[in-house]
């Protein structure tokens, strides 16, 4: 059965799509919570009239996501958890306690069911969560999950900062070399006396 879609329609579409579903997902779930209309002739000549104010709705709705997306790139939030002695939480950091700290310490609201956290947050530290904004428009956001009561530990650092700081160490072992060697100068020889 063609429907015209209403709204966004996760996995369908979005506002103004004629899509092509199953008749009784039409009749038992869109078209009663108004989620979709019958795509008769006189629904679509409608369609058509309204496509210029959807288009600008849809600019407008896009406008919107990419600056929340913007706002939120890179961005840190901290979640106080219950923690056990090897850093092991009892329990997990949910989505609505990402979206709670979103919009707390970022002051930007998102809908819990467009957060992925990857599996489950498990663990103390850092952990990288996709918050999906608006359709196909998603970002990152960095979730650091501390013990309850107690203070952020600092970041392990990654293999590239070790391997420059191994790196920097080397080099100024070899410039204090040189600097040895330059410093010790031979001895001049002596003219034999007679």
């Amino acid at each position: 059965m063609k429907v015209i879609l209403t709204q966004e329609l996760k996995g369908k579409g979005g506002e103004g799509d004629v899509v092509e579903v199953a008749r009784g997902y039409a009749v038992n779930y869109l078209l009663p919570r108004k989620l979709a209309i019958e795509a008769t002739p006189g629904n679509l000549k409608q369609l058509d009239a309204r496509k210029g104010n959807i288009l600008k709705r849809e600019e407008t709705r896009i406008g919107e996501a990419r600056t929340l997306a913007d706002r939120l790139e890179g961005g840190r939030v901290t979640i106080e958890a219950k923690a056990g002695e090897e850093g092991r939480l009892f329990g997990s950091v949910t989505s609505p306690m990402i979206v709670d700290a979103i919009a707390d310490q970022l002051e930007a609201e998102v809908d819990r069911r467009k957060v992925d956290v990857h599996g489950h947050i498990k663990e103390l530290g850092e952990h990288v969560v996709t918050v999906q904004v608006y359709r196909d428009i998603k970002t990152e956001v960095v979730v650091v999950v501390v013990p309850e009561g107690g203070e952020v530990a600092p970041a392990e650092p990654t293999v590239a900062e070790v391997i420059a700081a191994v790196e920097a160490e080397e080099e100024a072992a070899a410039e204090s070399e040189a600097e040895a060697e330059e410093s010790i100068e031979e001895p001049e020889a002596e003219e034999p006396t007679e």
